[in-house]
């Protein structure tokens, strides 16, 4: 461990002169790439599944994510059986890849219930594509090869499963260098079979940096990023195009306020509009804050529904797969209130939706109105760590 922290100052010096260097030729690169998928070589003919990869380590999964934060409280109460039929209803639809966590509520035991149904309900074709993505949020304390076994056998028996598709690890405190034990430990798992594939979620480019240095196989980054916080494309996913690291996307339609239920609206007034009270929509309404406000994000609301509905789908539709079009994205999450709400025919419609270079222009030139993120908050998962 000694030897890993004295290489945290030249690591840190490597990542900037890396992303200084390498500003200018971004910049010429956004436009050309601004409308094709991260590695199109990964993506099936259906355009619905990619692969993220480092070294043997690989994992197949839905380019748009089922998001279940929404089962852990504030959304409305989550009927179990009604929760379980949903999730089968978006596997039999084709949205196979399902995000989780350790702490969201009953999630992980939703999952073990869902997973029982497919392989007794189901074609075994379908069993193959399913997908049980979760993360570790530990405390930050001493990370030993027990501490960590343990904590990751309880996802194992939560969703009922041998081997845990995707393990993707938090951590809080940077200033504690025992995420490079965890990761360590999580790796030995990995080789053991416990899990296929070790994953990060929001860490920044610095650290992102010093795992892949030391040989810590991450297959892909879970962070925010969406047409309010495109802070990922101006560090992280340089790094991961030249590392082949992915980013797994959530906040992608800001709890649902990149929709038309928010397009002229005036929150200011109450009682005058769509409520702001759900987790999501409060944590996002921040967001906005940070970048420009209220108003600005109505232009941004106007520009999104012209696109929409020159294509015929919704706004949510147009913001989820301009960020799947940036560079490095392999997947993004859509939230699902399971049992409350669906949004099957909406999310479907991403796969076929074509972004053209007009599309793309007024895109960009209405978000490029707004606050640079990454100075206001810092890079990737930076809010977590800041008062």
């Amino acid at each position: 461990m000694a030897t890993i922290v004295s290489h945290h100052h030249r690591l840190f010096s490597a990542a900037t002169r890396f992303n200084s260097t390498g500003r200018d030729s971004r910049r010429q690169r956004s436009g050309a790439n601004s409308v094709r998928c991260a590695d199109v070589s990964t993506v099936t003919s259906e355009n619905q599944r990619v692969t993220v990869s480092n070294r043997s380590d690989s994992l197949e999964i839905c380019r748009v994510l089922n998001g279940m934060w929404q089962t852990s409280g504030g959304w409305g109460r989550i009927d179990r059986d009604d929760a379980v039929e949903a999730m089968l209803r978006y596997a039999d639809a084709g949205l196979t890849t399902f995000d989780m966590a350790d702490h969201y509520g009953p999630a992980e035991d939703l999952y073990g219930i869902f997973i029982n149904r497919v392989r007794r309900e189901r074609p075994a074709e379908l069993l193959q594509q399913v997908r049980g993505l979760t993360k570790w949020v530990p405390p930050p304390v001493k990370m030993t090869s027990s501490y960590v076994r343990d904590s990751i056998n309880v996802s194992r028996k939560r969703m009922d499963v041998e081997s845990l598709d995707m393990l993707q690890f938090h951590w809080w405190d940077y200033s504690n260098p025992g995420y490079l034990d965890a990761l360590k430990h999580l790796t030995d798992l990995k080789e053991e079979g416990k899990i296929k594939t070790v994953a990060l979620t929001n860490f920044d480019t610095e650290r992102l940096q010093i795992i892949l240095e030391n040989e810590v196989p991450v297959v892909s980054n879970q962070v925010q990023h969406s047409l309010v916080d495109m802070r990922p494309q101006q560090r992280m996913a340089e790094l991961c195009q030249h590392t082949g690291v992915k980013l797994i996307t959530y906040g992608t339609v800001m709890g649902g306020l990149l929709s038309e239920k928010f397009l002229d609206t005036n929150i200011a007034i109450p009682f005058a509009g769509p409520a702001i009270n759900t987790p999501s929509l409060q944590k996002y309404k921040r967001m906005v804050d940070a970048w420009g406000g209220w108003s600005l994000f109505q232009g941004l609301l106007r520009t999104l529904k012209q696109v929409a509905s020159k294509h015929g789908v919704s706004i949510a539709t147009v913001a989820v797969k301009y960020i799947l079009d940036q560079p490095a994205v392999a997947g993004s999450m859509v939230g699902v209130r399971l049992g409350l709400a669906e949004h099957i025919q909406d999310t479907n419609a991403i796969f076929s939706l074509v972004l053209d270079e007009d599309d793309v222009n007024s895109i960009r030139e209405a978000t490029a109105k707004g606050k640079d993120l990454l100075k206001v908050i810092g890079d990737c998962g930076d809010e977590y760590r800041r008062a």
